[in-house]
This record gives structure tokens, C-alpha cells and sequence, in this order.
């Protein structure tokens, strides 16, 4: 059924495409036979009048309008026109349906060529090369080449999590998900049911940012916490969606890249690099250990449990018993 109505959009397209005069639905009809076919009376039709031609049209119609409303919904122009007569007909003109140049400088080109490698890796080869194909029949210069390192250093946004491709689909259709969790302090995995809005890559990792239906709260999760296979259901949204800017912000929020406090830990010397880059003061204690005050928020007593027994922290209270915890909870396993 699937393949009988995208062949019958195409050639729908293409004759709206094809005319140089706008046609009418009668028209339409006898030139398509997907429509001829799927709009054929039955043989029931003969004893029963009130079911033959008119209940046909009445289908055809019903069709033909669904068919109409889908091509313009991927982005096809079509004109509707009146005659002398009164009569309504159709057309898509080829300049308004016709892409405009397009011309990347190097830095778009670079951003292009990113996010290409990032579906290849997430097994989209197949959509990104198409895509890429649809941007040179476009206007692209055959000259740009957006795979093409633009620097010495070339970017690269690891995709590795198996929830990344399920998870982006889940986000672009507006579908909820269930999926198992394990938070760092958690033992074990526990079910979460999600209405997924973005995902981010923040410090080489990749979060899903959504409305967490159990606790009635946007929350953030990271994908490599993900335990099994992400399962979508047929229901759909409950909360707003807010803009891309405010989503990022919340995963940059919980990802603890921003900070409204400071921390005082202490480091073992010639340890903790990462910390020592975003430190806003150190101090030698002696005996192989320094005192650092860093930025603190949401996120940070994760990070530093990433350092083990390379790290104390001192104060605040709040962030030493959520990496004690953290700790007790790997202890565990």
C-alpha cells in the first residue's frame, strides 16, 4: 500500500509538473490510472445506484485531496486556478518549484561535511550521500567538497551509542519512547518514558533532551546510559516542545557546562588536566596534592568522579555526598 500511493504521488507530481495549463480534477483522474484503478466501481455497483459513479467521484475526491495536501506538505507548489467557465484547475509551475543556487563558503561547507560523517556513522550513509547528491543537482559547486578537512585538525563528533539512531528518528517524528536508565548513582537501570525533543553533543557525549513523563519535568539524559533497546509508542506529545536555543541550553545546564557557584576540591598533583584548564585558582598544599577552586553546575560531581581517587572535594556539602554516593554506587557495580 505504501509503494501504491508513492507511485501515485510521483505521477501525480509529475503531471502537475508536466502541464503547461492548469488541469481539472476530471483530467487528473483519466490521466492517472492509479486513480482509474483505485476509484473503479464494483461489481456491486449495478444493483446498488447510490454506490456506482457518484460514490466513485466522492472517493476520487477524498483522494485526490489527501494526495494534494501531502505533496504540498513536501514542499511542492501547486497553483489553483479558475476559467471563464468556473472551472478549477491544477498546475505546478517549474520556476516556482525550482530550487535557488546554492554556494557554501568553507566554514558552512565544513559544518556540511560534519554532520554528513556523524549519519554515517549512525548508519544513515545512504540518506546523507542523497542528500548531499540533491545539494549538487541544487547548484552546489562540484568544487566544494563538504567531506573535505578544511584545517590541520579535522572534527569529529563520535557516534557510538546504539540509542543515537532510534532516539533521532523518535525526535524528527514527535514519537515517545521507553528505554531503560542507569543514573551514575543508580545500581541498576530503571525504566524511562520520554516525549524526546533534541540531541546534543556536549564534550564528546551525546544527550537526549525531553519531557520525562514520569516525573512531569524536562530532563536530560546521556546516551551512553541507555541500556537496551529504545521502544517508541504510537501515542503523542503531552508537553510543549520548546525552541532548539532553549533545548541547548538545557542540555548545556545539565551537562555542567553552566555554572552559577564555585568548588574547592583538591587534586593530586600532576593529575586532573581537564580541571585544572577550568580552574579559576590553584594552590600547592604539598604532600602531592593542590587546591583548586572551579565553577560549579549541574553535572560536575559526575565529572569528577570520572578522576577516582585523584579528586577530593572539599566543600560545598551537597557536591561531596553526590560524588560519595556516585562512588558507593560503582563500588556496588
Amino acid at each position: 500500500m505504501a509503494i501504491a500511493k508513492a507511485e501515485r504521488l510521483m505521477n501525480l507530481a509529475l503531471c502537475l509538473l508536466g502541464t503547461r495549463r492548469p488541469l481539472s480534477k476530471r483530467e487528473l483522474r483519466d490521466s492517472i490510472e492509479a486513480y482509474v484503478e483505485a476509484t473503479r466501481p464494483d461489481r456491486g455497483a449495478a444493483t446498488r445506484p447510490d454506490r456506482g459513479a457518484a460514490g466513485s467521484d466522492d472517493s476520487f475526491s477524498r483522494m485526490f485531496e489527501r494526495d494534494k495536501d501531502d505533496l504540498r506538505e513536501l514542499g511542492l507548489v501547486i497553483e489553483t486556478v479558475e476559467n471563464i467557465d468556473g472551472e478549477v484547475g491544477y498546475l505546478a509551475r517549474r520556476d516556482s518549484n525550482r530550487l535557488p543556487p546554492i554556494t557554501l563558503d568553507a566554514e558552512e561547507a565544513a559544518a556540511l561535511g560534519l554532520a554528513a560523517k556523524v549519519w554515517q556513522q549512525a548508519r544513515l550513509a545512504g540518506a546523507a550521500s542523497g542528500a548531499l547528491q540533491k545539494l549538487r543537482a541544487a547548484g552546489l559547486p562540484e568544487d566544494v567538497d563538504p567531506y573535505e578537512a578544511h584545517g590541520a585538525l579535522e572534527p569529529r563528533i563520535p557516534v557510538h551509542e546504539a540509542a543515537f539512531e532510534p532516539l533521532m528518528l523518535a525526535c524528527r517524528d514527535r514519537r515517545p519512547v521507553v528505554f531503560d536508565y542507569r543514573k551514575a548513582s543508580a545500581a541498576h537501570p530503571e525504566p524511562r518514558h520520554v516525549e524526546p525533543w533534541a540531541l546534543e553533543c556536549w564534550r564528546g557525549h551525546w544527550y537526549l533532551a525531553g519531557w520525562d513523563r514520569d516525573r512531569g519535568a524536562e530532563r536530560v539524559f546521556r546516551l551512553s546510559r541507555i541500556t537496551g533497546k529504545v521502544r517508541t509508542r504510537g501515542n503523542g506529545f503531552t508537553a510543549p516542545v520548546p525552541d532548539v536555543v532553549t533545548v541547548r541550553e538545557t542540555v548545556a545546564s545539565w551537562a555542567g557546562e553552566i555554572a552559577d557557584r564555585t568548588a574547592l576540591i583538591r587534586l593530586r598533583s600532576g593529575a586532573g588536566y581537564p580541571l585544572r584548564a577550568k580552574a579559576t585558582s590553584v594552590r600547592e598544599l604539598g604532600d602531592g596534592w593542590d587546591e583548586l577552586e572551579i565553577p560549579y553546575g549541574h553535572g560536575l560531581d559526575a565529572w569528577l568522579v570520572e578522576f577516582g581517587p585523584d579528586v577530593v572535594v572539599r566543600e560545598p556539602a551537597e557536591l561531596r555526598a553526590e560524588v560519595v554516593d556516585r562512588l558507593r554506587a560503582v563500588a556496588k557495580g
